[in-house]
């Protein structure tokens, strides 16, 4: 865990060039370990995000008596078939991963055992009761604190049955948890959604053999169905990839090549609001993953304007706006983000956070709402120093900022970066040409 203050400076680039590839996608990464484990046979995954979070799943499964192997290149996952999982002797500790502790809590309420989720600080602080109470619906016993609202969450496995669910959110996770927890229910398992978020986990069963049928924002899933062990090559994560494309996007002079990075529709609402920005971003060499569609991506340093941001996109890009701020940070007029008041409870507030972060290097007016923000951008930001609140993405988007400052920005923790992105700090001075 990231327990360790790592603070960091980082100075002004002249370009942003070069030609690389970002690791694997955690969604994607965190779900091949998941179906994997449940699976009959062997999964083997390539192109695994060797991050905390996706480490965090890793090390539940194996508490639960998953043999899973890695040799820094092959993630290889022996799978015990669905009923094979075994009752962990300890408490399982989800580390900072919101996907891991919501997607088992689903997982586990249709065990034959007893188990106990937790989490860092900041996991604990984040709401639970999204995927609770429906579990709860379904037959789930699940007791935490709040009123089983916050981690640690404590289940004790019990028959489920499908119930027909109108999720009040967009949210992968929720979905996810609910369709795991299907597989181990009586009768059929159908979640609505009022918009589709990322749809990684339906690519995945079907991938591994389950059959499921989708309409629009509505899955249905039948219980008790066997998962056979996949090959699987994780694309590189667009999440990531986002950081990279504003930097190229903001920093003048700037040309980059990002390989075999994931564009899955659910996920590519970053590529679609920084084109309307005025981005200038390829896509070459579109082809299909493990069932996954993906694509290198040319970007070329643009002048952007501002825009208005709300509806359907924001949730197929709810994890990029610390990104996308910084790009409005910097464009001309008036960014108008809304619809998106899940921002709030992500890792931290990230309205509030990239906000104030933003006013302390010198953008112009910023103007918070209870579901977005509206940034005003200006020629070029000043520099100074800032907090990354202890979340990866703001300590990620901070930096990219730093580029395109006057002087240069101190972060007073980065060490959160290792969540999801190993190696980060070293591609950006790769990249940076100075």
């Amino acid at each position: 865990m990231h327990e360790q203050i790592q603070p960091m400076t980082t100075a002004p680039a002249r370009a942003v060039r070069g030609e690389i590839s970002v690791p694997g996608d955690k969604s994607i990464s965190h779900r091949s370990i998941m179906l994997g484990a449940i699976a009959n046979g062997t999964t083997t995954i390539s192109n695994f995000l060797r991050g905390e979070d996706n480490f965090s799943t890793m090390a539940a499964f194996r508490s639960m008596g998953v043999a899973i192997e890695d040799d820094g290149r092959l993630v290889t996952v022996h799978g015990v078939g669905l009923h094979g999982l075994q009752e962990p002797d300890d408490v399982v500790d989800c580390g900072n991963s919101g996907t891991t502790i919501r997607l088992m809590t689903g997982l586990l309420s249709g065990q034959r055992f007893f188990s106990v989720l937790t989490g860092d600080q900041y996991l604990r602080r984040r709401p639970m009761k999204r995927v609770t109470e429906p579990l709860a619906r379904m037959g789930a016993q699940i007791s935490g604190r709040g009123h089983g609202t916050l981690a640690p969450l404590a289940i004790t496995g019990a028959q489920l049955s499908g119930i027909t669910y109108q999720s009040p959110i967009a949210s992968a996770q929720v979905k996810s948890s609910l369709m795991l927890a299907g597989l181990y229910a009586d009768g059929e398992m159908t979640i609505s959604e009022p918009t589709l978020s990322r749809d990684h986990s339906e690519r995945m069963l079907r991938y591994f053999g389950a059959g499921l049928e989708t309409a629009g924002a509505t899955v249905t899933l039948r219980g008790g169905q066997e998962l056979q062990g996949r090959e699987i090559s994780v694309p590189g994560d667009i999440s990531s990839a986002a950081f990279l494309l504003v930097a190229a996007l903001i920093v003048p002079d700037s040309e980059l090549l990002i390989r075999n990075v994931g564009i899955n529709p659910t996920r590519t609402g970053v590529l679609d609001i920084l084109l309307a920005m005025g981005g200038d971003i390829a896509l070459q060499n579109q082809r299909e993953v493990s069932g996954e569609p993906v694509a290198d991506l040319l970007v070329r340093s643009s002048r952007l304007k501002g825009i208005e941001i709300g509806g359907d996109v924001v949730p197929r890009a709810i994890d990029e706006f610390p990104a996308i701020c910084v790009a409005a940070a910097l464009a001309e007029g008036t960014t108008v983000l809304r619809d998106a008041r899940e921002l709030r409870v992500k890792e931290t507030d990230r309205i509030a956070a990239m906000a104030a972060n933003l006013r302390l290097i010198g953008a112009g007016t910023i103007e918070e709402t209870d579901d977005g923000m509206a940034i005003q951008g200006v020629e070029s930001l000043a520099g100074g120093t800032v907090t990354s609140f202890g979340d990866h993405r703001i300590a990620m988007a901070l930096s990219v900022a730093a580029l395109a400052c006057r002087s240069q920005v101190s972060i007073d923790d980065v060490s959160c970066v290792a969540t999801s992105f190993p190696g980060f700090f070293e591609l950006l001075v790769q990249v940076a040409v100075r």
